[in-house]
Formats: structure tokens, sequence, C-alpha cells
């Protein structure tokens, strides 16, 4: 049995995938439109639809839905961390399923177009967390069967080109390190944080100038996204070029959650080393450790 057959082992019919898509979607435009959906009610009544389906066969179901978007440049469904070894049918009926979903389209769109503001973090002690680890990889085969499918969503990137929400997570990373350095009894230091993107603008391949313990320099780039930690994320060629010449300073903070609960992982060093860059966008998925 493989995670995408299911529990009886048998492989997933064209209806039982349909049946599994339309609800993942109805969710994710629930999702989108601010709404939060009742996983498990819809589960419940998956299993009944499906009756050689039970509750654990329909979330690995969900986890490869997610997966599958997120290869497609779309968001996944919060609560369904994405999961490789989906069928190739799958990609094709959520591709299709994405092509004729005009509400969810218009929904994801002004999601992630939305403005932000910075929340106020009263406690930073579950701020940080350890970076994901992808159990796929943006080269295998099955990515490569969405890289060819005709139909392609930029949600993702759209959401990575909103500056209301880039900035935001910027300012809240620029509160996080100035306690951090207070913390660290480093006050000093911390009134030379430099919010480097706003002085001296987007081409330095980093956002703010920040400081270690003893005063080195830490080159901080911040990507923000309202969405999973696996969200995939994009960097410039100006931004792999830095971290590469700066690899001993430069961190990568991702912001994740951020208009729930923000948190954020950190990728010090050459982002080539702690994410796989894909070379036509370079959109980049951690690595792990």
């Amino acid at each position: 049995m493989t995670i995408d057959d299911g529990i009886a082992g048998s492989p997933w019919t064209v209806t039982e995938v349909e049946a599994v898509v339309a609800v993942y979607f109805q969710m994710l435009r629930m999702q989108e439109l601010g709404q939060k959906p009742n996983k498990a009610e819809h589960n419940r009544r998956l299993q009944e639809l499906l009756p050689a389906r039970n509750r654990q066969s329909i979330e690995y179901k969900h986890r490869n839905i997610s997966a599958v978007l997120n290869l497609y440049g779309a968001q996944g469904l919060t609560g369904y961390k994405p999961l490789p070894n989906f069928q190739r049918l799958l990609v094709e009926i959520v591709g299709r399923a994405l092509e004729q979903d005009h509400a969810l389209d218009a929904a994801a769109i002004r999601s992630v177009e939305t403005p932000a503001e910075t929340p106020v973090v009263d406690d930073f002690r579950d701020f940080v967390v350890e970076a994901p680890k992808p159990k796929h990889s943006a080269r295998e085969p099955r990515a490569e069967w969405v890289r060819r499918a005709p139909i392609k969503r930029d949600y993702l990137e759209r959401e990575a080109r909103n500056r209301s929400l880039g900035l935001a997570g910027e300012l809240l990373v620029m509160e996080f390190e100035a306690r951090r350095l207070h913390e660290m009894g480093a006050k000093s230091l911390a009134n030379r944080i430099e919010h480097v993107s706003v002085t001296k603008g987007d081409g330095t391949g980093y956002d703010i100038l920040s400081f270690d313990g003893d005063g080195r320099e830490r080159f901080i780039e911040v990507k923000t996204t309202a969405y999973v930690a696996e969200t995939p994320f994009f960097v410039t060629p100006n931004e792999i070029g830095f971290s590469d010449e700066q690899q001993d300073k430069f961190h990568l903070y991702r912001l994740f959650g951020f208009r729930r609960k923000p948190q954020m992982f950190a990728l010090p060093g050459p982002l080539a080393a702690s994410c796989e860059l894909d070379p036509v966008s370079y959109r980049a998925t951690p690595l792990g450790s």
C-alpha cells in the first residue's frame, strides 16, 4: 500500500478524486473568504460518500492536493501540510478545478493582495520554530507533471508582490530583533538596527541590518506569507548572489501564518545550501536539516 492508494490498497478512481477535490476546493474558498471550514465534518461526509476510504485516507489525499496546488503556484488549505506520492490523475483533476473555479480565483486574488498591518506580539517565546522538512522535491517526476500542465496560477507570486504584507513582516522582524538584542544585553546594538529596504531601497540583497551579540553584522532578508510554513517563496538572483557573498552574515527569515498567528523560521547562509531553487522562477523550498 502507498500513501496515494488509500487504506484498502486500491488506486483512487476518477469519481473518488473528483469528490475529494471538490470538497477541498469548497473549504479553500471558505478559507480565502475569511471563513473557517469544519474539516472534521467535511471528512465525515466524504467517508459516507466514499465508503472505501476512511478518515486517514481522506486526510492523506487532502495533503496530496496541497502539494499539487503549491506546485501549480496556488496556496493550500491551512492544516493540510503538502504530502508527495500523488497520482497523475490528481494533477489533472486539480488543474481542471483550478481552471474552472472562478469563485476561488476571485477570492484567492483578493486574499493574497489584501493589505496587512503589523501584528502586536506580546511574547516571542514560541515565535521562532525549526525550518520545515519537505518530503518532496521540486525536481522529482511528479513535479514535472505539474510543470508541463497548461494551467498555472500565480497566487503565491502575487502574495510575494504584496508590498503591504512584506512591509508588515519586515516591521515585525525589526521588533523581534530589537527585543532579541535587548534580552542579550546589547541595547546599543538594538538602537543601530536599520530598515535597509526603506533607507536604501530593494537592491541591496537584504531588508534589515541587525547584529549578533558580539557586534557582527547580520544581513536579514524577510519573506512573509499568510499561509503555512511549507509554502514556497520567491527569491531574486540578487538575493541569491548576496547570500553567497555574505554567507557568514546572511539570514533569510521566513514568516508564515502571518494573518492568524505569525511565526518564523530562519535559514542562515547561502540560499543554495538551504533551499532547492527552481532556476526558472527562483521559487525556493527549504531543504530542512
